[in-house]
């Protein structure tokens, strides 16, 4: 509540604040320099200020641990006394075994790697009354900014700590087992001292006989292809004491980030999985045969590196003549046309200790995925199976017969490559003219009318290397529609009555003593129309005459005489009359 005063009354109200204030600001001013000038109160006990707490603890120091860290001791008026960075050296130590003043033996007790500490220690649990050399005063208060990185214990063990697990796991890593693997290796604090990432090369070795630290050799055992762990070892199963003389200090815990990528054992075999498995099967293939095949083919962890199927054509190659890498080799022997199959091949059975360079690294499992197109052997002949026999036939077959059928044609695996069926005409050939691969011939052989067949023809009896595709066995399911009987070997045209007397001179026309070759082809032409004659079927009968003609023509000049004209009996071997 404010009361309504006089001008002189608020005069002197002023003054008496005035006055009032500058007592309480002499007051502060002696209270101040009270304080700075008072001796310090004395420390019953360690203080300790966290300057920094790392979001995880996995492990707390305790009595008995062996620490590493760094520290800067200082007096309280900040004057600098000792520095284990300034040494370039952690100092190590036992915590709790009196190898310590008793006060940063507490104040270790607790602390978790990376945490920082400001750890103010009074006199009584420092270096007391007798100070250390000139160094230290007699009853000093210390303190020590603190950062821990290490700390184990002698009875530690390797420690595992799986992170990822593949979903599946055939087999686990035992000892003299080979093992392809990438890691990032570290120190308790994080600082990394060694990857093979950044080499960009895997870490190769057998695991369980010495070629690695011992905490590595435990830390593996029991991995599978995929997995990722880390690995923590105390120093007496890393580098000891004396570190590896660069990167990693003396007794100095270590860390690794492991993935496992590739395992194997020198007296592994092949092994083989079947995927898929043709439900008839008449031949699995041997030692010998030439097989059409493709394949996706990865390393063990996944990695892909080479596939039939990106190049749209197969793998072709005989199997067990070391004509593909060994396992390959075995693991093609004993499969059916259709078949799929996962063959997992050690290095050793494989492209060894060197890859190839590029896609395939050195001492790599490899797996494929396998799919059997077709294979056949070079002594296979046609194979025909009879689908239909009409009830009568007439007669079969034989070779300078003009026949007419009907084929659907596909691959070993059921790929359609053509049919007569499409084009609504049959292919109509003569047998024995070589107008069709050996191996139709063969099949087409002793055929009725009516009859059908299934052929299945290897590669050298059909269109070899060079067909589409290449090397590749060919199934054709014929019906024959119709024949018409071929002339007997050798001839090309055959009278069916007796050969007149005068048949020079029935051609002759014109009656000059000589044969033209229109005379010639108008008689022969008028004998096969008159039933007189036959011409060899299929073929182009003009063609024919013209053949007959010139092999009477002796002189070749165009023209036959009495004296060049002959009938084929008379001769041993022409395709004439």
């Amino acid at each position: 509540t404010f009361l309504p005063l006089s001008p002189a009354a608020h005069s002197l109200s002023a003054m008496k604040m005035i006055q009032c204030v500058l007592r309480m600001l002499f007051l502060s001013v002696l209270v101040a320099f009270a304080a700075c000038n008072a001796p310090p109160v004395p420390l019953d006990d360690i203080l300790i200020e966290k300057t920094f707490v790392p979001e995880q603890c996995v492990r707390a120091v305790k009595v008995g641990d062996y620490v590493r860290y760094h520290y800067i001791g200082t007096f309280p008026d900040g004057k600098k006394f000792d520095s284990s960075y300034d040494r370039g050296s952690t100092y190590n130590v036992f915590v709790g075994k009196k190898q310590l003043i008793e006060g940063m033996d507490k104040a270790l007790v607790g602390m978790c790697v990376n945490e920082r500490s400001l750890v103010k220690i009074p006199p009584h649990l420092a270096y007391g009354k007798r100070g250390y050399g000139d160094i230290i005063p007699a009853d000093s208060i210390l303190h020590f900014d603190v950062l821990l990185l290490d700390v184990w214990n002698p009875e530690d063990g390797v420690q595992i700590n799986t992170y990822h697990t593949p979903s599946t796991c055939e087999r686990k890593v035992e000892v003299s087992d080979y093992v392809r693997y990438h890691y990032n290796g570290t120190l308790l604090d994080g600082t990394l001292f060694d990857s093979s990432h950044t080499r960009m090369r895997t870490y190769d070795t057998y695991v369980g006989i010495g070629w690695l630290i011992a905490g590595m050799d435990q830390g593996l055992l029991g991995m599978c292809v995929g997995e990722r762990r880390i690995i923590t070892m105390p120093p007496s199963l890393g580098y000891g004491e004396n570190g590896d003389g660069s990167d990693i200090p003396g007794q100095a815990s270590l860390v690794f980030d492991v993935v496992l990528l590739d395992l194997h054992n020198p007296r592994d075999g092949i092994t083989v999985t079947n995927q898929v498995v043709p439900e008839s099967c008449t031949r699995k293939s041997v030692s010998g045969d030439f097989v059409r095949y493709h394949y996706n083919g990865s390393l063990l962890d996944g990695t892909f590196f080479d596939s039939s199927y990106s190049r749209n054509r197969t793998y072709d190659t005989y199997v067990g003549r070391g004509y593909v890498i060994a396992g390959m080799d075995e693991g093609l022997i004993g499969v059916c046309v259709g078949e799929k199959r996962t063959i997992t091949i050690p290095p050793h059975l494989a492209y060894g200790e060197e890859g190839t360079g590029s896609k395939i690294p050195g001492s790599a499992v490899l797996v494929f995925d396998v799919h059997i197109i077709d294979f056949h052997n070079p002594s296979d002949i046609t194979e025909v199976k009879v689908t239909y026999m009409p009830e009568e036939c007439g007669r079969q077959t034989k070779k300078g017969d003009f026949i007419k059928y009907h084929y659907n044609a596909s691959l070993m695996d059921g790929t359609s490559i053509d049919s007569t069926y499409n084009y609504g005409k049959t292919y109509n050939i003569v047998l024995g003219a070589n107008q069709v691969v050996p191996g139709m011939e063969e099949g087409l052989m002793e055929m009725c009318v009516g009859e059908k067949r299934h052929l299945i023809i290897p590669p050298h009896l059909g269109y070899g290397e060079r067909g589409v595709p290449g090397s590749a066995v060919l199934v054709f399911d014929i019906e024959l529609i119709d024949m018409e009987e071929g002339l007997p070997e050798g001839y090309m045209f055959i009278w069916n009555d007796d050969v007149s007397p005068d048949l020079f001179a029935e051609m002759d026309k014109d009656e000059n003593k000589q044969v033209e070759p229109s005379e010639f082809t108008d008689y022969i032409m008028r004998q096969v129309t008159e039933g007189k004659g036959r011409l060899a079927p299929g073929f182009d009968p003009y063609r024919i005459i013209d053949n007959m003609f010139s092999n009477q023509d002796r002189n070749g000049d165009g023209k036959i005489t009495e004296a060049e004209f002959k009938l084929k009996a008379d001769e041993p071997a022409h395709d004439e009359l």
